[in-house]
């Protein structure tokens, strides 16, 4: 396992292919500074013992102990330290912490390129294992690019006016392949070392050149990340942890990119792209059961504490209002902890999660993010939005008339006060808290794709059986 020191060093040595506001830059730019300290959490805190736990795993294949989110899930315990683990990350950072992308594409790479083997006897596993090896000693951070930004969403891939609007094989060759198109919404693409490609929908035969799947470092010629940063606004004197962090998306395009058969793991079988591309979004969605209670910690300290210190804590309305974003939380992370006990082990010995249960978990987490946006603005009040900014309080002339009219309750200081009140208003008002808002929907999938995933996997004709007994039908 290597240090954030060594991973900063790593990835800031790549070839500058990242575009932000229309230049160039390199990985030395401030603005990927803030997601770089989200990651750098998962390279320091596996080194601490009171962390090794759950952070820390033994590799299957080397028997090392490695970082955990460079592990396969080899056990049903193994997917409970993985959401166990992106909980309390995330409770850290204040919200995404971004890795988990990388272990769920690579878990769902090592339980489907065993299955394309078994039915077509080529070499996906063993080189997706050669390739695990190298994942593992380097300790790396990998992105997940899978949405295609899909062109005309009433026609599918081999429809499209442009056939690169699904990304797609346009040669192969003697030793790899060249791929073009380009896929959207990848966080943390800009700061990691390898960018793992999958399908995103199910194929038809006709569909065999978008049946795809590799991995190649993030900086590979012809790779270009346009990125969008977001971050907390920075302090001036108030520094606070959650002021350090945020995080970059990219659109990432393959321009004509070259990928070596040993870094290739799926290449025309189109029966196996939507299996892939449906067990990344199990395995995400699962992650998503210990992110989104973190989402739900954040968002419930803050509504808690804001009640506190306006004094209406014991208030009925407030009560209630807590109550329910307790049972928010804990609801999505119970259904994560049945989705792991209910764990199904795969023919190459990794666990799968529970369809039903990591879905409802996702589906419950994405349907309720507004709501407890809400409960916050609503315990808040107006001053989430209007709060002046940070040179007002530090001014000589306005500081001192700020910090009087700040105060509610007297035993709490006005600085402390005023550092609530500027958290909410980081988390909840801000681009980050937007950006945060529409992921908390549609990250992972949308609440209609676990919809379509539940409504498929659910054994609705059992549930009829029930009431055709109690109503005494026997046909």
């Amino acid at each position: 396992m290597i240090t954030s020191k060594e991973y900063r060093e790593r990835i800031k040595a790549l070839k500058p292919n990242v575009y932000m506001d229309g230049e160039l830059i390199t990985r030395e730019d401030p603005r990927l500074e803030p997601g770089m300290n989200v990651i750098a959490l998962t390279y320091d805190l596996p080194h601490e013992e009171q962390y090794e736990r759950v952070f820390t795993a033994t590799s299957h294949l080397s028997q090392e102990k490695i970082n955990r989110f460079c592990h396969i899930h080899r056990s049903p315990d193994d997917l409970l330290k993985k959401q166990e683990m992106t909980r309390l990350y995330c409770q850290k950072s204040g919200g995404c912490i971004q890795r988990c992308m990388g272990v769920d594409a690579m878990n769902a790479l090592e339980v489907i390129t065993h299955q394309v083997d078994q039915v077509h006897q080529t070499e996906y596993h063993e080189r997706f294992l050669d390739y695990l090896r190298y994942f593992q000693e380097h300790d790396l951070c990998a992105n997940c690019a899978q949405t295609d930004v899909k062109g005309d969403r009433k026609k599918r891939p081999h429809q499209q006016a442009d056939p690169d609007l699904y990304l797609r094989v346009i040669e192969r060759g003697k030793d790899g392949i060249v791929v073009r198109g380009a896929k959207a919404h990848n966080t943390i693409a800009p700061y990691a070392d390898e960018i793992i490609v999958i399908p995103t929908r199910f194929l038809t035969p006709e569909e065999s050149d978008w049946a795809v799947a590799f991995a190649i470092p993030a900086d590979t010629e012809g790779v270009k990340l346009i990125c969008r940063p977001t971050a907390f606004r920075p302090r001036i004197l108030l520094d606070a942890p959650i002021s350090h962090f945020g995080d970059v998306e990219s659109l990432t395009i393959f321009d004509d990119v070259f990928v070596p058969w040993e870094r290739v793991f799926l290449c025309g079988e189109q029966e196996f792209g939507g299996a892939l591309a449906l067990l990344f979004a199990l395995y995400h969605r699962h992650s998503y059961t210990g992110c989104k209670p973190a989402t739900s910690d954040v968002l419930m300290g803050m509504a808690a504490l804001v009640a506190e210190y306006n004094g209406i804590e014991q208030e009925k309305h407030v009560q209630h209002k807590l109550a329910e974003m307790i049972g928010v939380a804990e609801l999505v992370y119970a259904a994560g902890i049945a989705a792991g006990v209910q764990s199904q082990q795969a023919p190459s010995g990794t666990y799968v999660p529970e369809v039903v249960y990591a879905n409802t978990g996702r589906r419950h987490a994405g349907e309720s993010i507004y709501r407890e946006y809400e409960i916050v603005a609503d315990l808040a009040g107006g001053l989430a939005a209007t709060l002046p900014l940070e040179g007002d309080f530090i001014s000589e002339e306005t500081g001192p008339l700020l910090a009087k009219y700040m105060m509610r309750n007297p035993e709490i200081s006005a600085e402390d006060q005023h550092r609530c009140f500027r958290l909410i208003n980081d988390v909840v008002c801000s681009a980050i808290g937007g950006l945060t808002l529409i992921a908390g929907l549609h990250g992972g999938g949308s609440p209609v794709m676990e919809d379509i995933t539940l409504l498929k996997n659910y054994d609705m004709e059992a549930k009829k059986k029930i009431a055709k007994h109690l109503a005494g039908i026997h046909s």
